[in-house]
């Protein structure tokens, strides 16, 4: 195990780092992307590789608390961009009607392959945490 490794665990088992932290610390390491800041003060951009999704909930009844942790593959994401694209448009206005009925207005012709790198250059910088009383939900790139 190398030094900057053994550092990133000792500062997870001290409780100065979360596992989230620690596991883009590593990932940074494991990529050879420097995980410290540069010397004017920003990190480089790293190009996102997933979409991560975490709730932790606890469970009103006093029973096993709820734990969710998706990553996602930003390929999928691209996939899913281009297939949307092979929707005939007869079939398009059913599937958007189906998603309007569930809340989810979305124009599926907006979205556009030749588009989708700005997409995901965009969702890069997106960051969501909501905290509850009962739950914490965080969604962000890593």
């Amino acid at each position: 195990m190398n030094e900057e490794r053994r550092k990133v665990l000792e500062m997870l088992a001290a409780g100065k780092i979360s596992a989230d932290e620690a596991e883009r610390l590593l990932a940074a390491l494991e990529s050879g992307t420097p995980a410290s800041p540069h010397v004017n003060g920003s990190a480089p951009k790293v190009k996102a590789k997933y979409i991560r999704v975490t709730v932790d909930a606890e469970n009103p009844l006093g029973k096993t608390p709820t734990k969710v942790n998706i990553r996602v593959p930003m390929q999928l994401l691209r996939s899913g961009v281009r297939l949307a694209g092979l929707i005939p448009v007869q079939a398009r206005k059913h599937v958007e009607d189906a998603m309007r009925e569930h809340g989810m207005a979305f124009d599926l012709s907006q979205i556009k392959p030749e588009n989708l790198e700005e997409i995901v250059d965009q969702l890069q910088d997106l960051t969501i945490d909501v905290d509850d009383d009962n739950a914490k939900v965080r969604i962000f790139a890593e």
